[in-house]
């Protein structure tokens, strides 16, 4: 398939600049693969499109408030680094601005001068290696500290509330971006989808910002997928394993979810607990085997997201139902709607 047959119009007003306020007052497309229908709810309607048995499997990864601001020493110079990826010890990969003028040897100052570094190398793909040194016990202190959070290119508003771009299950530091799916869930609503027999697992996956990095080749069977780390723990497998066995539902929530139990089971033909790095890339023609349900939601024209989707769902449904969603006036991308498939 083309990159291009996953393109989309979508007018810029429908792209969500802050999260629906409460949380689960988003809307919420239902669709049903086995009669193709489509039904307009709210997320706070989810528990009614559950079955007792069934099993939502959430990623618990946190957001590291990983952009930070500083100036370049001993010129002044503004800068910026985002953190990705650590590579050992207090070195990590960065994206850095300007780019072109933080070259090996550049040292950095962040905040009141207590934490600083020095690029150390430029990899081929222009990201950087920068080493970090603090005054505290972690580097995640400094970054808690004079960190921002790493919000996608396509919102432009400022965050009043920086716990805005975290689930309200997250616990293991280490995401450059957002499960955001997860993000239309409350404490109240776990509680009501616990409280029907719905069991909940969690699994990590620290989600890469090449989640956003667009399709560049024209074919995209020539994409080259980005890898992330991902843990699956023997609690979560056991449930999985029983949800299976018993022939109930395993509901992945989001993408990064969905990815991780894939990856696993191409690898393995089932779910079990082990951790490792997947750059498992889902597309039409593509089968999928661990996941009867996905909660996710409106993606960016020609993203690999939108091509997981069209592996799931089907590929002219999928751009079906992108067509309604703009044309009921959903709001997209990270802060926007959600959809659910079953």
């Amino acid at each position: 398939m083309l990159k291009k047959d996953f393109w989309y119009d979508l007018p810029k007003e429908l792209i969500a600049q802050e999260p629906a306020d409460p949380r689960d007052s988003a809307r919420l497309m239902v669709l049903n693969r086995k009669d193709d229908s489509i039904e307009h709810a709210v997320f706070h309607d989810l528990p009614n499109y559950l079955q007792p048995g069934d099993l939502l499997v959430v990623n618990n990864s946190k957001v590291l408030p990983a952009r930070l601001m500083g100036v370049k020493v001993p010129t002044g110079a503004v800068c910026e680094v985002l953190l990705l990826r650590q590579v050992h010890g207090d070195t990590w990969e960065c994206l850095a601005r300007p780019g072109k003028r933080m070259q090996a040897g550049t040292r950095l100052t962040f905040g009141d001068g207590s934490l600083t570094a020095v690029v150390d190398e430029t990899l081929p793909d222009g990201n950087k290696h920068v080493t970090f040194s603090y005054d505290t016990e972690t580097l995640y202190e400094k970054l808690d500290e004079f960190g921002k959070m790493p919000l996608p290119p396509y919102i432009t508003k400022q965050l009043e509330d920086q716990s805005q771009y975290q689930t309200v299950y997250a616990k293991e530091l280490g995401s450059a971006a957002a499960p955001t799916a997860g993000l239309h869930f409350t404490p109240e609503l776990m509680e009501k989808i616990r409280a029907m027999g719905v069991g909940i697992a969690e699994i990590t996956l620290h989600v890469g910002l090449g989640t956003f990095r667009p399709v560049s080749e024209d074919e995209i069977e020539d994409h080259e997928m980005h890898s992330e780390w991902y843990c699956i723990d023997n609690e979560a497998a056991e449930a999985i394993h029983k949800t299976k066995e018993s022939g109930h539902r395993v509901i992945a929530v989001g993408t990064t979810s969905c990815r991780t139990l894939e990856a696993v089971w191409a690898r393995y033909g089932e779910i079990r607990a082990c951790s490792g790095n997947t750059d498992i890339f889902l597309y039409p023609g593509v089968e999928l085997h661990a996941i009867d349900g996905l909660i996710t939601n409106f993606h960016l024209p020609e993203s690999t997201l939108i091509m997981l989707i069209a592996a799931f769902y089907g590929y002219k449904k999928t751009m079906h139902v992108y067509d309604v969603a703009v044309k009921e006036r959903y709001r997209f991308f990270s802060f926007g709607d959600a959809m659910l498939i079953l």
